[in-house]
This record gives C-alpha cells, sequence and structure tokens, in this order.
C-alpha cells in the first residue's frame, strides 16, 4: 500500500511533498481515535525493547533522526507511528532560512537523497514554544542543536550553549551536530581541539543541572580510522553519553545514478541506501577500537530490518531511520522492533 502512496509523492519535488505530508499528517490525526486506532496498530514497546542509557529510559530501539521535523511540529504524531524515540532539530539559536532552493534531491536509481538545506528552522524559541505543547510527556524527545551559519567557528561555543539552555526543560537529550556538510566550515569543529573544548563545555552546563542530560556527538561517516581514534578519545576525556553515527556523507563513489545527473545536482550530503555499508563499518570500528564500551546510536541507509540489525551487530545499541522512513514508510518501523525481539533473545548486549 505504501509503494502505492510513494509512487504518486514521487512524482513532486521532495521539499514541496515533505510539507504537503506534514500537512495531511496533522490533519488525519486530528480526527478522533485516530492516534488511539493507530498507536494500538503500531506500538511495539514491551520491557524485552527497552533500552537505557545514563538514566534514560527509551521505550523501543528505533528512533527518528534528527532532519524530519526541524521545528518540532508533529512530535505526537510522529510518535504514534511507532518510533520509541523523536529527534528534533538540528535547531540554531536563530531561526534562517539555510540554502536557496532547490536543496533536496531524491536519488531514486539508488534509494538515497541529496540534500543541501543548511540548517533551516525557526531557531531554538520557536521550538521550544511547541514542545511546551506537547501532551504525551512519556515521549522521549531529542534535541539535534547547531550553530548559526553567520556564526565564526571561533565563537560556535555560544550558540551551542544558547540551544543547550533553551532547550533543556524540553528535551531529554542532545545530540551535538558539528557534521553536516552544508554550513560552511561546520566539519572543522570535528577537529581535536575544538570539539574537545565544545563538548567539555556543554558537559560544564549540563553537568551544573540537577538533572543532567545525555549528550551524543553526530560525526560524519567521511572521517579517516585516526579521526576515528579522536573521536574516541575525545568521548572518553569530555564523558558524553556516546556517538550517533553516520551524518550523512560527501562520497558519490559506486552509484547507479550517472554522473552527469549527481553533477547536475551538485553539492549536498547524501543518505539512504549508498550510506548503509560506510555507517555499518565506522560503527564497528569505533565499538570494537574502544573495547565495546562506547554507546553508539547507529544512522545511514536502514531501508530494513536486516540493516538495522547489522547495525546492532556492528556494536550500536539503537537505531534512527530517516531516509528508509522515506523509502519504505511506517511500516519499517514495526519490522525493525519485530526483528529487535528476535536478536535479544541470543544476546543482552542491548542495555546501551
Amino acid at each position: 500500500m505504501y509503494k502505492v502512496i510513494r509512487s504518486f509523492l514521487f512524482f513532486f519535488p521532495p521539499e514541496q511533498i515533505h510539507h504537503f505530508t506534514f500537512s495531511c499528517i496533522k490533519f488525519l490525526f486530528k480526527i478522533p481515535l485516530v492516534k488511539p486506532i493507530y498507536k494500538a496498530i503500531t506500538q511495539s514497546n514491551s520491557p524485552e525493547l527497552q533500552v537505557e542509557i545514563d538514566g534514560l529510559k527509551f521505550p523501543n530501539p528505533v528512533g527518528l533522526a534528527a532532519g524530519f521535523d526541524k521545528d518540532a511540529r508533529l512530535i505526537e504524531e510522529l510518535s504514534a507511528l511507532g518510533f520509541g524515540f523523536i529527534e528534533i532539530g538540528t535547531v540554531t539559536p536563530k531561526g534562517q532560512p539555510g540554502n536557496p532552493q532547490p536543496r533536496l534531491f531524491r536519488v531514486k536509481a539508488d534509494e538515497g537523497i541529496i540534500n543541501r538545506m543548511g540548517f533551516n528552522n525557526e531557531g531554538v524559541e520557536s521550538a521550544v514554544n511547541r514542545l511546551k505543547k506537547v501532551k504525551d510527556k512519556s515521549i522521549v524527545i531529542g534535541g539535534n542543536i547547531g550553530k548559526n551559519k553567520i556564526t565564526p567557528n571561533e565563537k560556535a561555543e555560544e550558540d551551542y550553549l544558547i540551544c543547550y539552555r533553551s532547550l533543556y526543560e524540553y528535551v531529554d537529550y542532545f545530540t551535538v551536530n558539528v557534521s553536516s556538510p552544508n554550513t560552511p566550515n561546520l566539519r572543522e569543529l570535528q577537529d581535536k581541539e575544538p570539539l574537545t573544548k565544545l563538548l567539555n563545555l556543554i558537559q560544564a552546563e549540563n553537568q551544573k543541572q540537577i538533572k543532567p542530560k545525555p549528550v551524543f556527538l553526530k560525526i560524519a561517516p567521511d572521517l579517516a580510522d585516526s579521526q576515528l581514534d579522536d573521536i574516541i578519545e575525545i568521548v572518553e576525556e569530555t564523558k558524553i553519553s556516546g556517538i550517533i553515527a553516520t551524518n550523512t556523507t560527501i562520497s558519490r563513489a559506486n552509484l547507479i545514478t550517472s554522473k552527469d545527473t549527481i553533477d547536475q545536482i551538485g553539492n549536498g550530503g547524501l543518505s539512504g541506501k549508498p550510506l548503509t555499508a560506510r555507517s555499518t563499518e565506522v560503527i564497528k570500528y569505533l565499538y570494537e577500537k574502544s573495547g565495546k564500551k562506547l554507546t553508539i546510536i547507529g544512522v545511514g541507509g536502514i531501508h530494513s530490518a536486516k540493516d538495522a540489525i547489522e547495525k546492532l551487530e556492528a556494536g550500536a545499541c539503537m537505531v534512527q531511520l530517516y531516509t528508509g522512513f522515506i523509502y519504505e514508510g511506517p511500516g519499517l518501523i514495526k519490522k525493525i522492533n519485530k526483528e529487535v525481539k528476535k536478536y535479544k533473545k541470543n544476546t543482552n548486549r542491548l542495555a546501551g
């Protein structure tokens, strides 16, 4: 059924259909009984699926990655689809339009997406105002935070701290995004010295709170092994909760889509199936090299339950969906949770 719907949706430009879909979901869930009925059908929460990380309990290990609901518009509706957690953002202190359109492209032959959105969002206060209206307090919400385009890297920590302080009361965990390829010079913050400084500042702010919240770092899939070694050291030094691996890639290797088409699309981060193997490689490297101690949330090219299990076998304790959710539909969430139950019968490694 979803494939028929997808065929219709894919006739239209990606960003246009994204907003159209949001409007449809919002309208649908305003109809009485739709939400409870849908939750009854889709929810896969059970004790064996629960994951706990630094005291935060996730009802199931399948989350929605940042980028889909940047401004916290559909928290309860998306949760009703079966996600164990929803990550909003990336949010920045001030609203910004992002890069010029078109900036979102389907790469259908490869089941991927290329985007150069550029942290388009309405700003952190707008997100906070929507989060205040979320009625279901059981939903686990993550806040993915970044810097404004006009903020120079030497002042980036100020932007991240503004977002942290503004969101603290309304999200359950934080993700520090320094790995998007679509904000000029942002990835320079992944270098060891500035990244350590940034995470130490956020952790210092976090430790001031009565109840510190888990902090994750989202990394690029394009890092060399030596850079991944640095990431492991940084996590150990700053004592953040873990890593989200990985963001989109700037690589265009081994695509079915013609080079001419890719050149016409231009710059941007590639997500979807072309990222499946590399993101799993990064997860496995980080997990093994850290002595199997690193907490990792796996994301990148998960289009099936098999893809998700491979991430868990590589060392992830949870997964996130974005492009796979678009290509495969909401049924993918339940399929993954069903297979995770089977997987957990043979391992107890999903403790976080």
